[in-house]
């Protein structure tokens, strides 16, 4: 049997007011029924498949990608080493020397976690000023056969830019990427497991998650 000894929850709240990459569209969440009028509680969403936490289908940058629904689940499940990068600064690059003390613990995992802490500046103009994944870390990463890497920022890619190397390259080789994550700093435990499962939403470039990292014990 396994046992859960701690979960953590890596998800932005969900709301109007989650940030948003800028030009995307705005989140929206009405009342459709309520139980005093029609004997239900319902509610209405207009979201983008990129909105609040989410993962990327690598149709998000490649027409010929493939779509959120196509992709294998068991890529958004397994465990991950959680990478800290907690020390950068605006606009830096996360590079292969802050990637350096952990190599060893990479090697033969298929999720990493980028934490920044950068989450903690969502509602302020800061927030769209983040560190990113420099190209070369992602090519080391896809190499050593990383198929998920998630960041506690807005976007893996500079924001901003006029390229998206991590996005291309991800798409290229069909892998994953989670952003707008966050709470990474509270996962205090060796080998989390995570669990980051897309909707099922046909043709689309992506979906909101309701990621989770789980330090579980077989008893």
């Amino acid at each position: 049997m396994i046992k859960i000894k701690k979960l953590v929850d890596l998800s932005l709240d969900l709301t109007e007011k989650t940030p948003i990459y800028p030009g995307d569209p705005e989140p929206k969440i009405t009342t459709a029924t309520t139980v005093e009028n029609e004997g239900y509680n319902l509610s209405n969403l207009n979201l983008g498949t990129q909105t609040g936490s989410h993962v990327d289908a690598p149709f998000h940058f490649l027409n010929q990608g493939t779509t959120i629904d196509k992709m294998d689940l068991a890529k958004f499940f397994g465990e991950a080493v959680v990478v800290r990068a907690t020390d950068k600064k605006a606009n830096e690059q996360i590079t292969m020397q802050d990637l350096e003390p952990y190599r060893a613990k990479i090697a033969g995992k298929k999720i990493v976690l980028f934490n920044t802490n950068w989450y903690k500046k969502a509602g302020t103009a800061a927030f769209f000023e983040h560190p990113y994944v420099s190209r070369e870390v992602a090519e080391y990463l896809i190499q050593a056969g990383v198929e998920l890497i998630c960041i506690d920022t807005i976007n893996a890619d500079q924001t901003g830019g006029t390229e998206f190397p991590v996005h291309d390259l991800f798409a290229a080789k069909r892998q994953m990427i989670g952003e707008n994550m966050a709470y990474f700093d509270l996962i205090d435990f060796d080998n989390p497991v995570i669990a980051a499962f897309p909707l099922k939403l046909v043709g689309c470039d992506g979906s909101p998650v309701r990621a989770v990292a789980m330090d579980l014990e077989l008893v």
